[in-house]
Protein backbone atom coordinates (compact mmCIF):
# COMPACT_ATOMS: atom_id res chain seq x y z
CA UNK A 1 0.00 0.00 0.00
CA UNK A 2 1.44 3.67 -0.76
CA UNK A 3 0.66 5.16 2.89
CA UNK A 4 0.97 8.86 1.55
CA UNK A 5 -1.77 8.54 -0.52
CA UNK A 6 -3.87 7.21 2.37
CA UNK A 7 -6.70 9.56 3.42
CA UNK A 8 -9.10 9.36 6.70
CA UNK A 9 -11.92 11.61 7.94
CA UNK A 10 -11.03 14.62 10.02
CA UNK A 11 -12.76 17.59 11.76
CA UNK A 12 -13.40 20.48 9.40
CA UNK A 13 -12.62 23.64 11.42
CA UNK A 14 -14.48 26.83 10.11
CA UNK A 15 -10.74 28.67 9.98
CA UNK A 16 -9.85 26.00 7.18
CA UNK A 17 -7.53 23.49 9.86
CA UNK A 18 -8.59 19.65 10.31
CA UNK A 19 -8.72 18.11 13.53
CA UNK A 20 -8.19 14.44 13.90
CA UNK A 21 -10.00 14.87 17.91
CA UNK A 22 -12.69 16.89 18.99
CA UNK A 23 -12.15 18.16 22.36
CA UNK A 24 -13.86 20.19 24.21
CA UNK A 25 -11.09 21.74 26.82
CA UNK A 26 -12.30 23.28 30.45
CA UNK A 27 -9.39 26.20 31.07
CA UNK A 28 -9.25 27.10 34.46
CA UNK A 29 -7.87 30.89 34.59
CA UNK A 30 -6.01 30.56 37.99
CA UNK A 31 -5.29 27.61 40.91
CA UNK A 32 -8.08 28.84 42.83
CA UNK A 33 -10.67 27.69 39.67
CA UNK A 34 -8.78 24.54 39.15
CA UNK A 35 -10.88 22.20 41.64
CA UNK A 36 -14.35 23.37 40.20
CA UNK A 37 -13.14 22.78 36.15
CA UNK A 38 -11.43 19.44 37.45
CA UNK A 39 -14.88 18.46 38.91
CA UNK A 40 -17.02 19.37 36.35
CA UNK A 41 -14.75 17.55 33.85
CA UNK A 42 -14.61 14.89 36.51
CA UNK A 43 -18.50 14.80 36.75
CA UNK A 44 -18.80 14.93 32.68
CA UNK A 45 -17.05 11.73 32.49
CA UNK A 46 -16.00 11.88 29.05
CA UNK A 47 -12.63 10.73 27.32
CA UNK A 48 -13.19 13.98 24.67
CA UNK A 49 -13.39 16.26 27.64
CA UNK A 50 -10.32 17.98 29.06
CA UNK A 51 -8.86 20.13 31.74
CA UNK A 52 -6.18 22.64 31.10
CA UNK A 53 -5.09 25.26 32.94
CA UNK A 54 -2.40 28.08 34.23
CA UNK A 55 -2.43 28.58 38.05
CA UNK A 56 -0.77 32.08 38.19
CA UNK A 57 -2.79 35.04 39.23
CA UNK A 58 -0.54 37.39 37.43
CA UNK A 59 0.23 38.60 34.46
CA UNK A 60 2.36 36.28 32.28
CA UNK A 61 1.94 36.75 27.80
CA UNK A 62 4.17 33.23 27.61
CA UNK A 63 1.13 31.61 29.37
CA UNK A 64 -1.56 33.85 27.64
CA UNK A 65 -0.06 33.19 24.21
CA UNK A 66 0.12 29.28 25.39
CA UNK A 67 -3.30 29.11 26.28
CA UNK A 68 -4.69 30.96 22.98
CA UNK A 69 -2.58 28.62 21.03
CA UNK A 70 -4.13 25.59 22.43
CA UNK A 71 -7.94 26.78 21.95
CA UNK A 72 -7.08 27.73 18.32
CA UNK A 73 -6.10 23.78 18.07
CA UNK A 74 -7.55 22.31 15.12
CA UNK A 75 -7.98 18.78 17.42
CA UNK A 76 -10.40 21.13 19.73
CA UNK A 77 -14.13 21.81 19.03
CA UNK A 78 -15.16 24.00 21.57
CA UNK A 79 -14.24 25.45 25.21
CA UNK A 80 -15.24 26.85 28.61
CA UNK A 81 -13.09 28.30 31.10
CA UNK A 82 -13.47 29.15 34.51
CA UNK A 83 -12.50 31.65 36.17
CA UNK A 84 -12.58 32.80 40.09
CA UNK A 85 -13.37 36.67 39.60
CA UNK A 86 -10.07 38.01 40.47
CA UNK A 87 -7.19 36.77 38.01
CA UNK A 88 -5.46 38.51 35.48
CA UNK A 89 -6.33 35.56 32.62
CA UNK A 90 -10.02 36.09 32.05
CA UNK A 91 -12.44 33.92 31.16
CA UNK A 92 -14.21 36.03 28.64
CA UNK A 93 -11.69 36.84 26.48
CA UNK A 94 -10.43 33.43 25.81
CA UNK A 95 -14.32 32.39 25.01
CA UNK A 96 -14.43 35.58 22.86
CA UNK A 97 -11.26 34.30 20.91
CA UNK A 98 -12.54 30.45 20.61
CA UNK A 99 -16.09 32.52 19.16
CA UNK A 100 -13.32 33.94 16.81
CA UNK A 101 -12.20 30.68 15.33
CA UNK A 102 -15.56 29.88 14.87
CA UNK A 103 -15.89 26.80 17.88
CA UNK A 104 -18.06 26.91 20.36
CA UNK A 105 -17.28 28.92 23.76
CA UNK A 106 -19.06 30.01 27.29
CA UNK A 107 -16.95 31.30 30.36
CA UNK A 108 -18.33 32.35 33.70
CA UNK A 109 -16.96 33.30 37.45
CA UNK A 110 -17.77 31.66 40.52
CA UNK A 111 -17.89 34.28 42.48
CA UNK A 112 -20.62 35.25 40.56
CA UNK A 113 -22.60 32.35 40.18
CA UNK A 114 -22.57 31.61 44.15
CA UNK A 115 -19.76 28.87 44.94
CA UNK A 116 -18.43 25.74 43.89
CA UNK A 117 -21.56 23.80 44.14
CA UNK A 118 -23.44 25.80 41.71
CA UNK A 119 -20.77 26.73 39.35
CA UNK A 120 -19.63 22.74 39.01
CA UNK A 121 -23.89 22.27 37.89
CA UNK A 122 -23.81 25.15 35.79
CA UNK A 123 -20.65 24.05 34.40
CA UNK A 124 -21.84 20.50 33.55
CA UNK A 125 -25.26 22.23 31.99
CA UNK A 126 -23.29 24.15 29.72
CA UNK A 127 -20.79 21.41 28.63
CA UNK A 128 -23.63 19.13 27.94
CA UNK A 129 -24.96 21.55 25.33
CA UNK A 130 -21.71 22.50 23.83
CA UNK A 131 -21.30 18.79 23.33
CA UNK A 132 -24.03 18.88 21.34
CA UNK A 133 -23.42 21.57 19.11
CA UNK A 134 -20.04 20.35 18.61
CA UNK A 135 -21.43 17.07 17.04
CA UNK A 136 -22.66 19.02 13.98
CA UNK A 137 -18.72 20.01 12.93
CA UNK A 138 -18.53 18.56 9.23
CA UNK A 139 -16.02 15.62 8.46
CA UNK A 140 -13.66 16.18 5.57
CA UNK A 141 -10.65 13.87 4.06
CA UNK A 142 -7.53 14.28 5.45
CA UNK A 143 -4.01 12.70 4.62
CA UNK A 144 -0.27 12.79 5.36
CA UNK A 145 0.09 16.49 4.00
CA UNK A 146 -2.59 18.01 5.97
CA UNK A 147 -0.66 16.57 9.18
CA UNK A 148 1.67 18.47 11.71
CA UNK A 149 3.95 16.30 13.68
CA UNK A 150 6.00 17.19 16.71
CA UNK A 151 8.54 15.05 18.38
CA UNK A 152 10.97 15.33 21.70
CA UNK A 153 12.89 12.91 23.78
CA UNK A 154 12.55 12.15 27.12
CA UNK A 155 14.55 9.52 29.56
CA UNK A 156 16.72 8.59 26.71
CA UNK A 157 19.31 5.65 27.28
CA UNK A 158 21.96 4.54 24.68
CA UNK A 159 19.31 3.43 22.32
CA UNK A 160 18.11 6.48 21.84
CA UNK A 161 20.50 7.70 19.20
CA UNK A 162 20.73 4.33 17.64
CA UNK A 163 17.07 3.61 17.14
CA UNK A 164 14.38 5.06 18.54
CA UNK A 165 15.47 9.27 17.74
CA UNK A 166 16.88 7.11 13.95
CA UNK A 167 13.01 5.76 13.25
CA UNK A 168 11.60 9.28 13.92
CA UNK A 169 14.64 11.23 11.83
CA UNK A 170 13.96 9.02 8.63
CA UNK A 171 10.11 9.16 9.22
CA UNK A 172 10.12 13.16 9.36
CA UNK A 173 12.38 12.86 6.40
CA UNK A 174 9.54 10.20 4.57
CA UNK A 175 6.76 12.75 5.85
CA UNK A 176 8.30 15.90 4.47
CA UNK A 177 9.27 14.65 1.05
CA UNK A 178 5.17 14.08 0.97
CA UNK A 179 4.57 17.31 1.78
CA UNK A 180 3.91 17.08 5.45
CA UNK A 181 5.33 19.18 8.22
CA UNK A 182 7.11 17.81 11.07
CA UNK A 183 8.61 20.10 14.63
CA UNK A 184 11.47 19.15 16.29
CA UNK A 185 12.67 20.86 19.94
CA UNK A 186 15.10 20.84 22.60
CA UNK A 187 17.89 22.80 21.76
CA UNK A 188 19.39 22.44 25.45
CA UNK A 189 19.88 18.83 23.92
CA UNK A 190 22.02 20.13 20.94
CA UNK A 191 24.89 21.53 22.67
CA UNK A 192 27.99 20.92 20.14
CA UNK A 193 26.12 20.52 17.11
CA UNK A 194 25.21 24.12 16.35
CA UNK A 195 27.11 23.88 13.04
CA UNK A 196 25.47 20.78 12.04
CA UNK A 197 21.97 22.56 12.58
CA UNK A 198 23.36 26.23 10.29
CA UNK A 199 24.32 24.19 7.67
CA UNK A 200 20.55 22.75 7.55
CA UNK A 201 18.95 25.96 7.37
CA UNK A 202 17.30 26.22 4.49
CA UNK A 203 18.43 30.01 3.60
CA UNK A 204 21.19 32.79 5.24
CA UNK A 205 18.43 34.56 7.48
CA UNK A 206 17.05 30.77 9.03
CA UNK A 207 20.96 29.98 9.72
CA UNK A 208 21.10 33.70 11.84
CA UNK A 209 18.16 32.30 13.50
CA UNK A 210 19.31 28.98 14.64
CA UNK A 211 22.67 30.13 15.33
CA UNK A 212 21.30 32.81 17.47
CA UNK A 213 18.70 29.94 19.37
CA UNK A 214 21.64 27.87 20.36
CA UNK A 215 23.94 30.66 21.40
CA UNK A 216 21.04 31.78 23.52
CA UNK A 217 20.23 28.30 24.64
CA UNK A 218 24.26 27.39 25.77
CA UNK A 219 24.03 30.36 27.71
CA UNK A 220 20.77 29.89 29.71
CA UNK A 221 22.53 26.34 30.75
CA UNK A 222 25.84 28.00 31.81
CA UNK A 223 23.02 30.90 33.73
CA UNK A 224 21.68 27.81 35.43
CA UNK A 225 24.40 25.72 35.46
CA UNK A 226 22.61 22.57 34.46
CA UNK A 227 22.99 20.68 31.12
CA UNK A 228 20.13 18.71 29.51
CA UNK A 229 21.32 15.59 31.29
CA UNK A 230 20.29 13.65 33.75
CA UNK A 231 21.06 10.42 36.47
CA UNK A 232 18.73 8.61 34.11
CA UNK A 233 20.65 8.86 31.45
CA UNK A 234 23.72 8.15 32.82
CA UNK A 235 22.45 5.44 34.11
CA UNK A 236 21.29 4.52 30.59
CA UNK A 237 24.29 4.37 29.36
CA UNK A 238 24.88 8.09 27.97
CA UNK A 239 28.24 9.71 29.16
CA UNK A 240 28.27 13.24 28.19
CA UNK A 241 26.09 16.11 26.91
CA UNK A 242 27.29 15.59 23.54
CA UNK A 243 26.69 12.29 23.02
CA UNK A 244 23.19 12.94 23.91
CA UNK A 245 23.14 15.39 21.61
CA UNK A 246 23.97 13.69 18.91
CA UNK A 247 21.47 11.05 19.24
CA UNK A 248 18.61 14.17 20.17
CA UNK A 249 19.14 15.82 17.25
CA UNK A 250 19.04 12.77 14.71
CA UNK A 251 14.96 12.95 15.37
CA UNK A 252 15.13 15.79 13.12
CA UNK A 253 15.93 13.87 9.98
CA UNK A 254 18.51 15.42 7.43
CA UNK A 255 15.96 18.08 5.46
CA UNK A 256 16.69 21.65 5.31
CA UNK A 257 15.29 23.38 8.31
CA UNK A 258 12.67 25.89 7.17
CA UNK A 259 12.60 28.31 10.27
CA UNK A 260 12.81 28.89 13.99
CA UNK A 261 9.18 28.57 15.90
CA UNK A 262 8.49 30.38 19.58
CA UNK A 263 6.07 28.73 21.67
CA UNK A 264 2.29 29.38 20.14
CA UNK A 265 3.36 29.96 16.71
CA UNK A 266 2.06 27.94 14.26
CA UNK A 267 4.13 27.03 11.06
CA UNK A 268 4.22 29.04 8.35
CA UNK A 269 4.80 26.85 5.67
CA UNK A 270 5.21 22.86 5.37
CA UNK A 271 8.49 20.91 5.68
CA UNK A 272 11.04 20.53 9.42
CA UNK A 273 11.27 23.63 11.76
CA UNK A 274 13.09 23.82 14.95
CA UNK A 275 10.82 24.63 18.36
CA UNK A 276 12.65 27.35 20.67
CA UNK A 277 11.03 27.11 24.22
CA UNK A 278 14.35 28.51 26.00
CA UNK A 279 13.24 31.83 28.00
CA UNK A 280 15.00 34.62 25.89
CA UNK A 281 18.36 36.64 27.38
CA UNK A 282 16.71 39.48 28.66
CA UNK A 283 14.39 37.55 30.94
CA UNK A 284 16.84 34.39 32.51
CA UNK A 285 15.71 34.42 35.60
CA UNK A 286 12.05 33.84 34.87
CA UNK A 287 10.90 30.61 33.99
CA UNK A 288 13.17 27.17 33.55
CA UNK A 289 12.70 26.13 29.90
CA UNK A 290 11.17 22.42 29.49
CA UNK A 291 11.20 21.47 33.36
CA UNK A 292 9.04 18.51 32.02
CA UNK A 293 8.13 16.47 29.28
CA UNK A 294 4.53 17.68 29.46
CA UNK A 295 5.21 21.13 28.83
CA UNK A 296 7.63 19.85 26.14
CA UNK A 297 4.75 18.56 24.67
CA UNK A 298 1.93 21.05 25.34
CA UNK A 299 4.98 23.66 23.34
CA UNK A 300 4.92 21.49 20.12
CA UNK A 301 1.11 21.06 20.20
CA UNK A 302 0.89 24.62 20.94
CA UNK A 303 2.66 25.15 17.39
CA UNK A 304 0.02 22.93 15.76
CA UNK A 305 1.16 19.18 16.00
CA UNK A 306 -1.50 17.16 15.55
CA UNK A 307 0.42 14.08 17.01
CA UNK A 308 3.66 14.02 19.20
CA UNK A 309 6.23 11.74 19.40
CA UNK A 310 8.33 10.89 22.86
CA UNK A 311 11.12 8.94 21.79
CA UNK A 312 12.43 7.64 25.31
CA UNK A 313 14.53 4.73 25.97
CA UNK A 314 14.26 3.77 29.41
CA UNK A 315 10.45 4.36 29.63
CA UNK A 316 7.90 6.86 30.16
CA UNK A 317 3.91 7.02 30.63
CA UNK A 318 2.54 10.17 30.13
CA UNK A 319 0.02 11.31 27.27
CA UNK A 320 -1.42 14.63 26.29
CA UNK A 321 -4.75 16.83 26.98
CA UNK A 322 -4.76 17.94 23.23
CA UNK A 323 -3.04 15.98 21.40
CA UNK A 324 -2.17 12.24 21.32
CA UNK A 325 1.15 10.95 21.97
CA UNK A 326 3.08 8.10 20.08
CA UNK A 327 5.45 6.91 22.67
CA UNK A 328 8.74 5.25 20.63
CA UNK A 329 11.81 3.51 22.06
CA UNK A 330 14.92 2.12 21.09
CA UNK A 331 14.88 -0.22 23.72
CA UNK A 332 13.22 -3.70 22.93
CA UNK A 333 13.60 -4.62 26.97
CA UNK A 334 11.50 -1.46 27.81
CA UNK A 335 9.28 -2.08 25.13
CA UNK A 336 8.53 -4.95 26.94
CA UNK A 337 8.74 -4.60 30.51
CA UNK A 338 6.59 -1.14 30.01
CA UNK A 339 4.02 -2.68 27.02
CA UNK A 340 0.75 -1.46 28.32
CA UNK A 341 2.30 2.82 27.98
CA UNK A 342 4.89 2.32 24.86
CA UNK A 343 3.70 2.63 21.38
CA UNK A 344 6.46 1.41 19.25
CA UNK A 345 9.31 -0.55 19.85
CA UNK A 346 12.35 0.34 17.16
CA UNK A 347 14.60 -1.75 18.83
CA UNK A 348 13.90 -4.43 16.51
CA UNK A 349 16.17 -2.17 14.03
CA UNK A 350 18.94 -3.14 17.17
CA UNK A 351 18.23 -6.82 17.00
CA UNK A 352 18.13 -7.51 13.39
CA UNK A 353 14.35 -8.58 13.13
CA UNK A 354 13.51 -5.32 10.92
CA UNK A 355 15.73 -3.13 8.21
CA UNK A 356 15.38 0.80 8.71
CA UNK A 357 13.06 0.87 6.07
CA UNK A 358 10.39 -1.61 7.70
CA UNK A 359 10.02 0.21 10.58
CA UNK A 360 10.28 3.51 9.63
CA UNK A 361 6.74 2.42 7.02
CA UNK A 362 5.62 0.41 10.73
CA UNK A 363 5.09 3.72 12.48
CA UNK A 364 4.06 5.63 9.43
CA UNK A 365 0.85 3.29 9.36
CA UNK A 366 0.59 3.67 13.47
CA UNK A 367 0.22 7.52 12.90
CA UNK A 368 -2.14 6.61 10.28
CA UNK A 369 -3.76 4.32 12.40
CA UNK A 370 -3.91 7.04 15.49
CA UNK A 371 -4.92 9.98 12.86
CA UNK A 372 -7.64 7.78 11.93
CA UNK A 373 -8.99 7.72 15.46
CA UNK A 374 -7.47 4.51 16.84
CA UNK A 375 -6.09 5.61 20.50
CA UNK A 376 -2.65 5.69 21.51
CA UNK A 377 -1.63 3.98 24.81
CA UNK A 378 -2.06 7.02 26.53
CA UNK A 379 -5.10 8.08 25.53
CA UNK A 380 -7.05 4.41 26.71
CA UNK A 381 -5.17 4.37 30.15
CA UNK A 382 -6.70 7.83 30.56
CA UNK A 383 -3.26 10.17 31.06
CA UNK A 384 -4.76 13.58 29.69
CA UNK A 385 -1.47 15.61 31.61
CA UNK A 386 -0.21 19.22 30.56
CA UNK A 387 2.33 21.88 31.83
CA UNK A 388 2.10 25.35 31.69
CA UNK A 389 4.69 27.42 33.31
CA UNK A 390 5.52 31.06 34.09
CA UNK A 391 8.08 31.82 31.79
CA UNK A 392 9.17 35.13 29.23
CA UNK A 393 9.60 34.31 25.93
CA UNK A 394 9.28 36.85 22.95
CA UNK A 395 12.00 37.44 20.80
CA UNK A 396 10.39 37.53 16.88
CA UNK A 397 7.03 36.74 17.79
CA UNK A 398 4.13 37.74 15.86
CA UNK A 399 2.01 39.46 18.83
CA UNK A 400 -0.36 36.57 19.33
CA UNK A 401 -2.29 38.46 22.45
CA UNK A 402 -1.99 41.97 21.00
CA UNK A 403 -5.79 41.65 21.44
CA UNK A 404 -6.17 39.94 24.19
Amino acid sequence: MNLKNVNWSAFQRKNGKKGIRNKILVIYTVECSKFVAEEIVRKMDDSEVEVIGFEGCTDNEYAIRLLISLIRHPNVGGILAVGLGCEYVQPERLAKIAEEEGKEAAWFYIQDLGGSGKSISHGLEILGEIKEKIKLVPKVPMSMEDLVIGAECGGSDYTSGLAGNVVVGHFFDWLISNNGTAIFEEILEAIGLDDLLVRRAVNEEVAKDIKYTYDKALKYCKQVRQYSVSPGNFAGGLTTIEEKSMGAVVKSGSKPIQGVLKVGQGVPNKGLWLLDSTPDPYWMQFGISNPNDNEGLMDLISCGSHITFLVTGRGNVVGSAISPVIKITGNSGTYERMNEDMDFDAGKVLSGIATQEEVKMELAQLVIDVASGSMSKSEKLGHKEYYIPYKYQDKNVSRTCDHY
